[in-house]
């Protein structure tokens, strides 16, 4: 049923560009530390590298558990799972990394994502880069066959309308540590 690849390869890359939404699981070392899994998705946010890189945009959100765990160990395992017909799931773990706005290779980083990239959202705050170290998939007989309805439009509304102070405050207050208490975000993007 399940199956372990060498790496990414052209027919998987071209299958993992055709998903609308992706899930991120991190976790710190602590052995009392809070797992995270986080819903991701908007068209042109993730990308395949290569054969063993992925890179996703990291937008504001709630929490900063992704970002204060790959500080901290790196370790990530990104999936996908098809609502269409044919019922698949993929994951990719590896060790990833958070290249935040005010880091030298951010610049560079989001413009390997083309025009998602160029229309740059004053609330991104970084891009993930992860060295992929497996590739699996398996059957995913269980998730359900689903229609992307739209893409939803909220997140964008909300942060737009906001200016960059307020952004910055919200940073500091919300995205400066995980709800463990690891680093996030400092006001500027770094602790």
């Amino acid at each position: 049923m399940s199956k372990v690849y060498d790496c990414i390869d052209a027919d998987m890359a071209a299958w993992i560009g055709r998903q609308p939404v992706f899930f991120v699981a991190t976790a710190p070392l602590a052995a009392d530390g809070l797992v995270n899994l986080s819903p991701k998705g908007g068209s042109g946010t993730f990308r395949v590298v290569d054969s063993h890189t992925f890179a996703y945009l990291d937008i504001t959100g709630s929490g900063v558990e992704t970002v204060a765990h790959l500080r901290e160990n790196g370790r990530v395992c990104v999936m996908f799972c098809s609502f269409d017909r044919r019922p698949t799931v993929v994951r990719l773990h590896g060790i990833g990394r958070a290249v935040l706005v005010d880091d030298p290779a951010f610049e560079a980083e989001l413009a390997a994502f083309g025009e998602a990239g160029s229309s740059r959202r004053p609330y991104l705050r970084g891009v993930i880069v992860v060295d992929v170290a497996r590739v699996s998939d398996s059957c995913g007989y269980a998730v359900p066959r689903m229609d992307l309805v739209e893409e939803r439009e909220t997140l964008d509304r909300v942060w737009r309308s906001r200016d960059d102070e307020r952004i910055a405050r919200y940073h500091a207050e919300r995205n400066a540590t995980s709800l463990d208490g690891l680093p996030g975000l400092a006001p500027a993007g770094r602790e």
